[in-house]
């Protein structure tokens, strides 16, 4: 459902629970404005989205492919704000998959723009990891750099610390090879 049918719908609920508290009807009038809240939190906030994004955070990667794939057609389905994060668990999801493929979407998650600090760090961290796969050390180090510049809460420090000790390696194989 496109975001303008959403306002529209919202705003004929709100209409109607004013009616309702108009003709004395308090308590449809009140369950009116729990009903309009929601209509007009999902007008923001698309439920395709949070709901994924639930399931994201337990871990069922599976369901919230599912419920990122009822979305068709996110420029018109989500609002502007939100495409950049639909990007960012696209990329998410196709790293457990085929983490080459998934670049694409952290770069477009990225161009879109992400609001918070940790998403974009994650975001550049996940891309440092394809860099890394792609044997571009210098773009891997630039990533990570910009990761950890992002990550203020130190949320992903160990996750940083993890993958510089994995540059390290790949760099004592490469010299032990190269002899």
């Amino acid at each position: 459902m496109s975001n303008l049918v959403r306002i529209i719908l919202s705003s004929l609920l709100v209409v109607g629970t004013v009616v309702l508290f108009w003709f004395g009807q308090w308590g449809w009038g009140i369950l009116g404005i729990l009903i309009s809240i929601i209509a007009w939190v999902t007008v923001f906030f698309n439920e395709n989205m949070l709901i994924a994004q639930w399931f994201f955070r337990k871990q069922n990667i599976a369901a919230a492919e599912k419920w990122l794939g009822k979305i068709k057609n996110y420029e018109k389905q989500l609002v502007a704000a939100q495409h950049g994060y639909y990007h960012l668990l696209l990329g998410l999801i196709e790293s457990q998959r085929a983490p080459m493929q998934a670049e694409k979407f952290f770069k477009k998650a990225l161009s879109l723009g992400l609001h918070m600090d940790h998403n974009i760090a994650l975001a550049k961290l996940s891309l440092a990891g394809v860099m890394m796969a792609k044997h571009n050390k210098r773009e891997a180090e630039k990533l990570l750099q910009e990761a950890k510049r992002a990550d203020k809460n130190k949320l992903l420090a160990d996750q940083i610390k993890m993958m510089k000790d994995q540059m390290a390696l790949m760099d004592k194989q490469q010299f032990r090879y190269s002899r």
